[in-house]
């Protein structure tokens, strides 16, 4: 009914999940975040350590614990997983690290990512036999993946969960119901995606607000600068995580002529600078007005180290233009 009585057509009926606005992490509808306003509701560190190559370090878990030290005590207290990594081993490395030493899961922040399922013997039955690698955004799969995860890295919940690929057969009704229930119950406090375009991720953002969008941005893969990714990560106030930003080190070691055209610049401005390249790179990835956080896959902590020195470089449009410059061969238009 209206205010003076009358009957109004839909009155009283509740909006649809794609009719409503996105929701905070709260539950109840967020106000707009405002120009310049970027959320960061995960409380992530401003470099993200990425343990996906823990498994082929061979390591022993003291090692992998002093590991994990070493970055916490640099500042460094966000930790990136995916249940997938190592062939779905990498979490359980983690957690019996982490084992020695529990207290230390109050001084960081564990990410996980779910969606992809593996054809492996390593999860037979999980949820049911997979017979060939695939998208899996079903509530029974992105639940079932929690519990492992939980579980593996032995901590009681979650402090942020992506949807680590889209999916063709997601239902974003369902997927935004299961991620409201994941936080009920404690095990999942923040929600994301990675490696989305801007029309997958948007219809999920409306039905549930999303905490980040996890994507690849480095000089040698440019394409979220110019295809609407990265607009969009500003324009909803989302600082994006960002994988490979050292191009898994090629920017380093490939005879690419791309990546060899790209050192030479990076060598030369590095000594202008008086930075080691990987401050650099990471100066360069941040300069982003969409402030992004940066993920290193690195076992040396000095990377961590010379990441963090980013902060105090920030480089003017020309540095910046320059470097893209060299990573696409040519001058902007």
């Amino acid at each position: 009914m209206s205010l003076d009585g009358r009957d109004v057509p839909g009155a009283g009926r509740a909006p649809s999940r794609s009719q409503a606005g996105p929701h905070s992490l709260g539950g109840s509808p967020e106000v707009p975040i405002g120009r310049g306003a970027h959320r960061n509701p995960a409380g992530l560190s401003t470099v993200v350590v990425g343990a996906w190559r823990l498994a082929e370090w061979g390591w022993t878990p003291q090692q992998r614990l002093a590991w994990i030290e070493g970055n916490l005590d640099l500042g460094v207290t966000s930790f990136d997983h995916a249940d997938i990594y190592g062939g779905y081993s990498v979490e359980a490395l983690f957690g019996e690290a982490l084992a020695l030493r529990p207290a230390l899961r109050a001084r960081m922040q564990l990410v996980s990512k779910c969606g992809i399922q593996l054809v492996t013997p390593a999860r037979p039955g999980f949820p049911r036999q997979t017979q060939v690698k695939h998208y899996d955004t079903s509530a029974a799969h992105v639940r079932a993946s929690v519990d492992q995860s939980l579980q593996a890295l032995r901590t009681d919940h979650l402090d942020l969960l992506l949807i680590h690929r889209p999916d063709a057969l997601m239902d974003f009704d369902e997927l935004a119901d299961t991620f409201e229930a994941l936080r009920r119950e404690g095990k999942v406090r923040c929600f994301g995606v990675s490696n989305f375009t801007p029309q997958q991720l948007a219809p999920l953002h409306r039905r549930i607000a999303l905490a980040t969008h996890q994507i690849e941005l480095s000089p040698l893969c440019t394409n979220a600068l110019h295809d609407g990714v990265l607009d969009q990560c500003q324009d909803l106030g989302l600082r994006p995580m960002i994988w490979s930003p050292l191009a898994g080190g090629r920017l380093f070691t490939s005879d690419d002529p791309r990546a060899q055209r790209v050192r030479q610049t990076l060598e030369v401005m590095a000594a202008e600078l008086g930075v080691s390249t990987t401050t650099l790179v990471i100066a360069w990835v941040q300069r982003h007005p969409s402030q992004p956080l940066p993920i290193l896959g690195s076992r040396r902590i000095e990377v961590a180290r010379d990441a963090l020195a980013a902060q105090d470089l920030r480089l003017d449009a020309q540095q910046w233009w320059r470097i893209w410059t060299a990573a696409t061969g040519h001058e902007v238009p």
